[in-house]
């Protein structure tokens, strides 16, 4: 670093007149000031202490100050004042020398310094470099291992998205599995409580526990309940019993006047066997035999009447007791006596169905006239194939058909297809094209609503709605049988609350459907619902007409009975011999449903002569 010499050069003339003027204003001042003593002694006034310090003061600076004009005025202050700067100038040029001196030693160490600072800075710079080499070397190993590990990453990565695509597809299949075994847990877990499967079908029924807490009570009648006696019987055989001896001669024993009297009832069968006879009589010329006409119907030489095609007939077709245990049951009733074929047991299905035409086709009329029929379809073996039988009842007329096809072949030819009035069934398709109005089968609705809880038991309104129909049902169970108004009728609010908490359930099960859509292996909840709601007001007709009832139940009873006797013949011989029977079972559960006795009224129905050549030929034939 360099240092410039600097010279002062001072104006003495300007300096002289600076004080020249500072002297001419303390004259000045001076001169006023004795101008006001003067004043002050004039007026005789007394000076006090502090004006004689402050005048004392002045003295001593106007004397001062007189002092140095006088010094200004003689030279020797011009004198001094050059002797001090030349001093002062010499002080200076020291100075300056010793910082030159300084500033070269200065100059010498920072170019010393430099040069060390240079020779540092290399061996920095190569010791940098050295580093960086070093840092390019393991930056080029680190990048070499980067894209090895990137390279790993990547088929790792690879790998992983496989694992996962394989991880997708198996959870998928796992899933799938999973919605198949809940779909076949569904069918095998499927009973005659949850759906439509006949209990018979499900031998290994579970077991229903009796929640009754025992009493201790021997079985039986109880003490201060009221006795049911067995019903008495007019006798036919009457027995005295003597008093016994020990008794009769004992003088402590005496008539009360009352009879003890005990029946024995047992059934006997006789046979009661008439016979017509008549002489014959032969034509002498023609060689022609004639005789005396018999009573109708006594075309052969022995002929069973009415009384025992009956009984045999109902063994057979209403007890379903197999045609050959029923010859069996009739030769041991007579001790060996009556001894009927099994062809003849197996034709009175046909005569009684050809001898009751008049019937069927009243009850044909009858049930177009009802207001209200129940109806069903029931599937049966037929010579190895699957037919159908299909059924159209009332409380108190009844009617089988068989059909060999479902669906609208199967209701060609039945009340069905010109019935104009509600229909209760179990929500076939077919028939919801007949009729003037639906009423839905509920004890179908609550088996299945029973099945959906047990298969979807995170949804809430399956139980709900089970539930609430059950609540339906007792309310129109209790309803007073002497009052023909209808249950809207009866409590109109009741059953306006009813069918607005049937809206809330429904749109609950609409919500939870949303949020969790159904699997595809089992759609049965979700399609009930959308059934429920689509078919309302079919569902709820009961609450309206109090002649609707709330379940199919009467023909699936009716449909019960023919299929016990399916599963005891296991398949009919023809189509024909199907057709006898359902005539026959629609004839027996009408006179069961009027009350009529079954044997007495079968064998008038026997005893019955066919007057018309042709249904003679066909019963003959």
């Amino acid at each position: 670093m360099l240092m410039t010499e600097t010279f002062v050069s001072v104006d003495y003339k300007l300096l002289y007149e600076q004080q020249v003027k500072i002297c001419a204003e303390k004259d000045a001042l001076i001169s006023s000031l004795r101008k006001e003593k003067r004043m002050l002694q004039l007026r005789d006034a007394p000076i006090p202490n502090w004006g004689f310090e402050w005048f004392s003061n002045l003295q001593y600076k106007v004397k001062s100050l007189t002092e140095r004009v006088k010094e200004f005025e003689s030279g020797e202050k011009y004198a001094k004042m050059r002797a001090s700067h030349k001093e002062q100038l010499a002080d200076r040029d020291r100075e300056i020398r010793k910082l030159k001196g300084e500033l070269a030693d200065a100059n010498a160490r920072v170019i010393t310094v430099r040069e060390n600072w240079f020779e540092v800075v290399a061996d920095m710079e190569k010791a940098h470099a050295k580093k960086l080499r070093a840092k390019d070397g393991r930056i080029k190993a680190l990048l070499g291992r980067l894209l090895e590990v990137e390279r790993q990453r990547d088929d790792a990565k690879d790998k992983l998205l496989g694992k996962i695509r394989e991880l997708y597809g198996v959870q998928t299949e796992l899933e799938e599995e999973k919605e198949k075994n809940k779909n076949l847990k569904a069918q095998i877990n499927r009973d005659h409580e949850n759906s439509s499967i006949p209990s018979s079908l499900k031998p290994n029924k579970k077991k229903i526990t009796n929640s009754r807490v025992k009493s201790g009570k021997k079985p039986g009648g109880q003490p201060g309940h009221k006795h049911h006696p067995r019903k008495r019987q007019a006798p036919t055989v009457e027995v005295d019993l003597p008093v016994p001896e020990e008794y009769a001669n004992n003088p402590d024993y005496v008539e009360t006047g009352k009879t003890v009297t005990k029946q024995l009832i047992e059934v006997q069968v006789n046979l009661v066997v008439t016979e017509y006879s008549t002489p014959e009589l032969r034509n002498t010329r023609t060689g022609g035999r004639v005789h005396a006409e018999f009573p109708g119907g006594l075309t052969d030489d022995v002929t069973y009447g009415g009384s025992v095609k009956a009984l045999a007939f109902l063994l057979n077709s209403y007890c379903n007791v197999s045609i050959a245990k029923v010859s069996d049951i009739l030769r041991e009733l007579t001790d060996g006596k009556l001894q009927i074929s099994t062809g003849m047991i197996c034709g009175l299905t046909k005569e009684f169905s050809l001898k009751t035409e008049a019937e069927q086709k009243k009850a044909f009329a009858d049930l177009l006239l009802e207001p209200v029929m129940n109806i069903d379809f029931s599937t049966v073996r037929v010579n190895g194939k699957n037919l159908n039988v299909f059924v159209c009842a009332t409380s108190e007329i009844v009617k089988y058909f068989a059909r060999e096809h479902k669906g609208h072949e199967g209701v060609k030819g039945t009340p069905v297809e010109t019935y104009q009035h509600t229909l209760v069934h179990d929500h076939d398709k077919t028939f919801w094209g007949y009729g003037g109005d639906h009423q839905g089968c509920h004890d179908h609705i609550l088996r299945y609503l029973k099945d959906s809880m047990e298969n979807e038991p995170n949804l809430k309104w399956n139980g709900q709605m089970r539930e609430l129909i059950q609540e339906m049902i007792h309310f129109r169970k209790h309803l007073n049988p002497e009052d023909k108004r209808h249950p809207d009728e009866v409590d109109p609010e009741r059953v306006a609350a009813l069918e607005v908490r049937y809206d809330e359930v429904l749109n609950i099960a609409k919500d939870e459907y949303e949020d969790v859509p159904p699997s595809k292996y089992y759609m049965d909840g979700y399609n009930l619902y959308k059934r429920l709601e689509e078919y309302k007001s079919n569902y709820l007709l009961f609450l309206h007409d109090r002649r609707v009832p709330y379940s199919n139940s009467l023909s699936e009873r009716l449909l019960r009975v023919m299929k016990r006797k399916a599963h005891q013949v296991m398949a009919f011989r023809s189509f024909d011999g199907l057709w006898y029977l359902c005539d026959s079972l629609g004839i027996i559960a009408s006179l069961r449903s009027q009350g009529s006795n079954l044997y007495r009224s079968s064998g008038e129905i026997f005893d019955r002569q066919l007057e018309r050549v042709g249904i003679l030929a066909e019963l003959i034939g």
